[in-house]
């Protein structure tokens, strides 16, 4: 009945996402991008709430910092940093947490949320508060800030995921430092954009301390997810993320494929979140909205090869876990970006969730996300399983 519970507030969370006032929508008036990565451009005090309303003894800043995008280009992403106030004096972890998919809309953008207690895993980052762990919730790429949201791609969203990292070490409200440990976590679009991070971090973001990376639900291989979904209640997801790669990539004119039916679906997800864009766009073919498929052209595989993951091994141990009947990211793309880590050399310990599904996923296994994060910061070593 609690897990029952849990899954609920998740779904309310879901459906009041794609409806928070105008008034809440993130500040696009950040300067054009110059600087390093992870420069704050502002800041402005924020709050945190899992629930509307509901106390957490935490302070909240929602910052704009300088990121990179897909290219290497300069730009600005927007997130927020919580602290809990707990007394605690001297340094405490932090963790660089990726959401999963909240739609396109400027309005799902987590900082727009977290301050209001609509945030769908707001529940699951105040586990990491508790534990006194200070925590920065990146916005990605065009989420809450000018442009189309680069949804799922990769390397941008690693980009932002340490950049928020960075971000947080340098706001002096939040009392952090260079030698913070730091974690990184995400599921699903998260499990994405964290895998990217630890595969980047020891290039792009050598100076953090990263300890280590929990992951699970990960779209490895988006070609391979696209084929999955196909005409499944998944497939809203397909067109999501071919208007996110055309975002970061105009030169693959996804609308020069698109039917009139298609253009409006695309259309209207761009400025709304995902409840209604998975409703929207379920149990549609790529051909009922495309005159021809733009996943068959050399260009789109390319470009969508560059968010593949498992080219470089993560530098800090990884904690992977996926469900086997996960209905929206094959279990075989998550056992394979494994494979390929450990066939590199990196520390993997990956977990097999045996019953269950892709949300459940995130909700079960928290605990153990947590636990095994806390073993990495307290200096335990990490028990690999390749």
């Amino acid at each position: 009945m609690r897990f029952r519970r849990t899954a609920l507030a998740v779904v309310a969370a879901m459906a009041m996402s794609a409806w928070i006032p105008s008034a809440a929508t993130a500040d696009t008036s950040a300067p054009a991008a110059a600087g390093a990565p992870g420069d704050l451009v502002s800041s402005a005090p924020s709050a945190f709430h899992p629930l509307p309303g509901q106390p957490t003894n935490t302070k909240a800043w929602k910052v704009h910092y300088r990121s990179t995008t897909a290219d290497g280009a300069p730009n600005v992403v927007s997130g927020t940093v919580i602290v809990p106030q707990d007394g605690r004096s001297g340094p405490r972890p932090l963790i660089t947490y990726a959401v999963g998919t909240v739609g396109m809309g400027d309005s799902c953008a987590p900082s727009n949320n977290l301050p209001y207690g609509t945030s769908m895993e707001a529940n699951l980052i105040q586990q990491l508060t508790l534990r006194g762990w200070a925590v920065v919730v990146t916005d990605y790429e065009g989420l809450g800030t000018p442009g189309v949201h680069t949804y799922t791609v990769g390397p941008s969203a690693g980009h932002a995921v340490l950049d928020a990292a960075r971000a947080a070490l340098r706001l002096p409200a939040a009392g952090l430092g260079p030698d913070t440990p730091v974690g990184i976590m995400g599921y699903s679009q998260g499990g994405q954009a964290s895998s990217w991070a630890a595969e980047l971090q020891g290039s792009y973001a050598p100076e953090l301390k990263v300890k280590g990376t929990a992951t699970g639900g990960v779209p490895a291989d988006l070609r391979k997810v696209a084929d999955f979904n196909n005409g499944s209640y998944g497939s809203g997801l397909i067109f999501m993320a071919a208007a996110g790669q055309d975002a970061a990539f105009p030169e693959l004119r996804l609308d020069s494929y698109l039917n009139p039916a298609g253009k409006a679906l695309v259309s209207g997800m761009k400025e709304h979140c995902v409840a209604i864009d998975a409703i929207a766009g379920s149990f549609k073919r790529i051909s009922d909205l495309t005159t021809r498929n733009p996943l068959e052209q050399p260009d789109w595989r390319a470009r969508l090869d560059r968010s593949r993951l498992g080219g470089t091994a993560p530098a800090a141990p990884v904690y992977q876990y996926h469900a086997l009947a996960d209905e929206l990211i094959p279990y075989g793309v998550g056992s394979r970006l494994r494979s390929e880590w450990c066939a590199k050399g990196a520390n993997v310990e990956f977990d097999t969730i045996w019953l269950g599904e892709h949300v459940s996923g995130v909700i079960t296994h928290s605990l153990e996300v947590g636990n095994w994060l806390a073993d990495r910061f307290a200096g335990r070593p990490a028990r690999g399983n390749c």
